[in-house]
C-alpha cells in the first residue's frame, strides 16, 4: 500500500462518514495512522475514549491482540470496503477476535472505559514472564521521570527491558531503542512488545556505529551499569554532545566512581539519588527490596522543561 494513501481528503472523508453514522463527539477522535512506522495501536485505545483507526487490508491478529490486552469491551464501528459509504456496523472487541482486517480503510474504535491517566509504573506481574529480571515498579516509576520523556522523545535502554515497554508508551511520536546483550532477554523483549503493542522499539544486540547506523539519535539514554557502559556512554555522546543519562546500579563502588567517569565524559553535577522501597508483607511486616543508585547526568544543553511532556489523553 502506498504510505500516502489517507491523505487530508480520505481522512475528511471518513470523519464525515462517522459522524453522519455514529453518536460520537469528532472533537474527542484521536486520529492514528497505524500504516505509518511505529504507531501503536493498543496504547493508543487504552488512554482514548475514540479512536479514528486507518489501516492497510492484513493484520490478522490485530482485534485478538487487543482482547488480550483487555480491550474487549471496545465497539468496533466499521463498514465493508475501502470507502466511507454503505451500511454502518458495531461489533465489541471480544466478537472479533477471530477476523482480521479485509480492506484498506478507516474503524472508529470506542472504549468506555479509557483511563485519563497514563499506566506509569505498571506492575510487574502485567509483563511476559521470561529470562528478565524486572526492576521494582516504584523504582520504574523514579527512572521514567528522571528520564523527562517528551511525545516526540528518542530514547535508548540498555538492559531495561520493562523501562524501555513503558518509554515506547510515552513517547508515542518518538522512538525506543532497546538494547539486550542476551538472546533469551532480547526474546523476552520481543514478546512483550508483541503483548502491549508498542511498534515503535527495535532491538539491538549492542552499542556501536554498526549497530546504531540506520536508527535515530537518542535524546536520553537509560542504562543499567555494565562492564561496558564508558565505552557506550562514549559513543553516544559521540553521537549527541547533549545526551541525557540515567544509570542504575545496586553496586556502591560505581556510584562512588560515577562523578569522575561523567567528569572524563564532559557531563557535570550529576545528580545521585538512592531509592529504598519497603512492602508490607501478608504477615504484617515489612519486607526491604533493593535499595539502587540512580545517577543522573546531562551533558551540553538541558532541552527546555516546556518540552517535556506526556501524551495527551482525553
Amino acid at each position: 500500500m502506498e504510505a500516502n494513501l489517507f491523505n487530508n481528503t480520505h481522512i475528511l472523508a471518513w470523519l464525515q462518514y462517522f459522524a453522519e453514522n455514529s453518536e460520537v463527539d469528532l472533537e474527542k477522535v484521536k486520529l492514528l495512522d497505524i500504516t505509518k512506522k511505529n504507531k501503536n495501536l493498543i496504547p493508543t485505545v487504552e488512554s482514548h475514549g475514540a479512536v479514528l483507526v486507518f489501516t492497510e487490508a492484513g493484520h490478522p491478529d490485530i482485534f485478538y491482540k487487543m482482547f488480550n490486552a483487555g480491550l474487549g469491551d471496545c465497539e468496533v464501528v466499521y463498514n465493508e470496503g475501502s470507502d466511507p459509504a454503505g451500511p454502518i456496523k458495531r461489533n465489541h472487541v471480544y466478537d472479533m477476535i477471530n477476523r482480521g482486517i479485509n480492506a484498506s480503510a478507516g474503524m472508529l474504535i470506542l472504549n468506555p472505559k479509557a483511563r485519563t491517566t497514563y499506566k506509569f509504573g505498571m506492575n510487574n506481574s502485567i509483563f511476559t514472564p521470561g529470562s528478565v529480571h524486572y526492576v521494582g515498579s516504584e523504582v520504574r516509576s523514579i527512572l521514567l521521570s528522571k528520564m523527562q520523556i517528551a511525545v516526540q522523545t528518542t530514547v535508548c535502554v540498555i538492559s531495561g527491558a520493562s523501562i524501555a515497554i513503558e518509554s515506547a508508551m510515552l513517547a508515542t511520536e518518538g522512538s525506543i531503542i532497546a538494547v539486550e546483550y542476551s538472546a533469551r532477554d532480547r526474546r523476552t523483549l520481543e514478546d512483550n512488545v508483541n503483548q502491549f503493542g508498542v511498534n515503535n522499539v527495535t532491538i539491538i544486540d549492542h552499542v556501536d556505529e554498526e549497530t546504531m547506523k540506520d536508527l535515530p539519535v537518542p535524546d536520553v539514554t537509560m542504562l543499567v551499569a555494565s562492564a561496558s557502559m564508558e565505552q557506550e556512554m562514549k559513543y553516544l555522546l559521540s553521537i549527541n554532545p547533549n545526551m541525557r543519562f540515567v544509570i542504575y546500579t545496586l553496586d556502591v563502588s560505581v556510584m562512588a566512581g560515577m562523578r569522575d567517569i561523567f567528569r572524563e565524559l564532559g557531563v557535570k553535577d550529576p545528580e545521585i539519588i538512592q531509592a529504598q522501597i519497603s512492602r508490607l508483607t501478608s504477615k504484617n511486616t515489612f519486607e526491604i527490596q533493593p535499595a539502587p543508585w540512580i545517577i543522573i547526568g546531562q551533558a551540553g544543553e538541558e532541552p527546555p522543561t516546556d518540552q517535556v511532556v506526556f501524551p495527551e489523553v482525553f
